[in-house]
């Protein structure tokens, strides 16, 4: 066959590979010089090596992420359960927050003040603001402006009733609650409150009385004297006189019953420190049940607290111990736990119409708010936080008109930020600098020097107060009628208004963690929806445990009256919500609710 009839593939057929290695050859013998041999393995071929590396790292990775998922899901089945219907399949908690009158003025009033405290731009917000989902209708059967009683027993019973009912339906009956029907399930369940543990929220989740001012009542039902037995397992708030037998240091009970006694002969381990709080180790050093009783009455507003911080634990700091013993109780059980936690004395800073305890006890509450959102990213678990208020407080607006002429639309954040304590706190001081001086020879000017350089430019920063103002705290230095003016004080210079010392009709917000686990609460609701919401996520039946209370409640009170007496004048809502001319009695200052 002639060269030129040769297949193209023929073995000796020159290659351009084999012709140009000749002519490199050739040259180098003509010059002398050694020209380096081009690599065996070009380009092409190290991009082939490379891509078949990547490939087989890639693949490991993906087996690895395999193994590692199977894992989780086999370790936590919770994790791998999925959502459904707004409830995960498997193991969950519930977190439940309530801002006790906290309406959305409140939210503009301390977002404003915290951007002006921290030069931070208009555009900084709350983590509250960051998970609105909806609002609530807060009337209850008896008005349509609710009070706490009824608010919380709405949403612990899911049910509407009187004001003052203590999870007490309008014709005296007991309603089982969704504390005392997770507990009966196998959750684990617990109270964190900054007033007393025996005030209306937190009494709606785990007693029953017809009437809120049963405290000493309540106080025993907490833990344990109750038809169902103990329903709490952890309890952190305020409130230990109720706790302490009349005649004892400390006591507002109306009995000599210790009932600090009567918790530890029913399990209960008892602190009442700053120490022995600190010895719990945010829940890792807890030992259930617990009973914590940190104040007398109720803990410090947090403007106040920050100052002896070495006495009382914070909202947050109780906060994240009850997540943590809680979470570690229940690491090994089927069901996890429910927890209501109330930033309690927002409500207290509406009825003082003090602007500056209101800041600072949102601002506490958004902290523990966001020390929730936290544990529930962080944990195996999953979970849900529900935040809502039982209803508003103060009718706060950010406005106030003070002239007969024509408003600016203006208010001023700014003159709060130098107060360092609240109304409460400085007609106290007020109180105790006159008892302390009653027999020397102090002046009622000496004392006009101490309101002005001492209690209005230091607690309040204020800096030009009238004689009049003074004045008037000369005249009226009991503590409530000097708490209320030194609260006016501060609002009229930063320009917030009120409209009551009581509680309003407002709608409340709803918040939570994430909408899409809290749908049915998305947009505006009757507060009774957060109840049921409460209800079917951890999958409880409330009507067995109301039978429960009746039947058993029934052989409770063959030896005592365990719900108190029935109220004997409760008003319908037609009677409570027609006009009888209220606007002709006087203004009468007391301990609001």
């Amino acid at each position: 066959m002639a060269r030129g009839d040769q297949p193209m593939l023929a073995q000796d057929r020159p290659s351009s590979e084999n012709s140009d290695r000749n002519v490199e050859e050739e040259d180098a013998l003509l010059t002398g010089q050694q020209k380096p041999r081009s690599r065996k393995y070009g380009w092409p071929f190290w991009r082939e090596i490379g891509l078949f590396v990547w490939a087989m790292i890639a693949t490991a990775l993906v087996i690895v992420i395999a193994v590692l998922y199977q894992h989780q899901a086999t370790s936590h089945p919770e994790r791998g359960g999925g959502w459904k219907d707004g409830k995960p399949s498997g193991k969950r908690n519930l977190i439940f927050m309530v801002s006790d009158g906290m309406g959305p003025t409140s939210l503009s009033l301390t977002r404003s003040f915290t951007q002006i405290e921290g030069g931070f731009h208009f555009g900084k917000t709350l983590v509250l603001d960051q998970h609105h989902i909806g609002s609530s209708r807060t009337r209850s059967t008896s008005s349509l402006i609710t009070d706490s009683a009824a608010g919380a027993t709405a949403f612990s019973c899911g049910r509407k009733s009187y004001n003052g009912a203590i999870s007490v339906l309008p014709d005296h009956s007991p309603c089982g609650t969704v504390l005392e029907a997770a507990k009966k399930k196998g959750y684990m369940t617990g109270l964190v409150v900054t007033t007393r543990i025996t005030d209306a929220t937190p009494a709606c989740f785990a007693a029953h009385v017809n009437i809120r001012a049963e405290e000493d009542r309540i106080a025993e039902q907490l833990v344990g004297d109750h038809p169902l037995g103990q329903v709490v397992d952890l309890i952190l708030g305020g409130g230990r006189c109720h706790f302490l037998p009349n005649g004892t240091e400390g006591s507002c009970r109306a009995d000599g019953k210790n009932v600090v006694d009567l918790a530890k002969r029913n399990g209960f381990n008892y602190v009442d420190s700053r120490k022995d709080f600190d010895g719990l180790n945010f829940g890792s050093a807890v030992k259930l049940p617990l009973l914590g009783l940190f104040a007398n009455t109720d803990i410090p507003y947090e403007v106040d607290r920050k100052l002896v911080d070495d006495v009382y634990p914070s909202l947050d700091e109780m906060a994240r111990t009850a997540l943590g013993a809680l979470s570690d109780a229940t690491r090994d059980s089927e069901h996890g736990f429910f927890l209501m936690i109330e930033g309690s004395r927002i409500d207290h800073a509406g009825h003082g119409n003090d602007p500056v305890a209101q800041v600072h006890e949102v601002l506490a509450y958004d902290k523990a708010f966001t020390s929730v959102l936290d544990f529930i990213d962080k944990d195996d678990v999953e979970g849900v936080l529900v935040g809502t208020s039982d209803h508003e407080t103060g009718g706060l607006a950010v406005a106030r008109q003070l002239h007969a002429t024509y408003p600016e639309y203006r208010w001023y954040p700014e003159m709060m930020v130098n107060a360092t304590h609240s109304a409460e706190n400085l007609a106290y001081q007020l109180r105790d600098h006159l008892r302390d001086n009653k027999k020397s020879t102090t002046t009622r000017d000496d004392v006009a020097v101490f309101i002005r350089e001492s209690l209005l430019q230091k607690g309040l920063g204020v800096y030009d107060a009238t004689d009049e103002e003074v004045g008037r705290l000369l005249d009226n230095s009991d503590p409530w009628p000097a708490s209320y003016i030194f609260a006016d004080i501060i609002s009229r210079r930063a320009q917030v208004g009120w409209s009551t010392h009581g509680h309003s009709a407002a709608d409340v917000n709803i918040y939570a963690s994430n909408p899409k686990h809290a749908p049915s609460l998305i947009g505006n609701h009757e507060n009774t929806e957060i109840g049921e919401f409460m209800r079917d996520y951890l999958d409880v039946d409330l009507e067995a445990i109301t039978q429960q209370l009746k039947d058993q409640g029934a052989v409770f009170a063959k030896t005592k009256a365990w719900m108190g007496e029935p109220i004997a004048d409760e008003r319908t809502l037609a009677q409570a919500d027609h006009y009888h001319g209220d606007f002709k009695r006087s203004l009468e200052c007391g301990h609001a609710h």
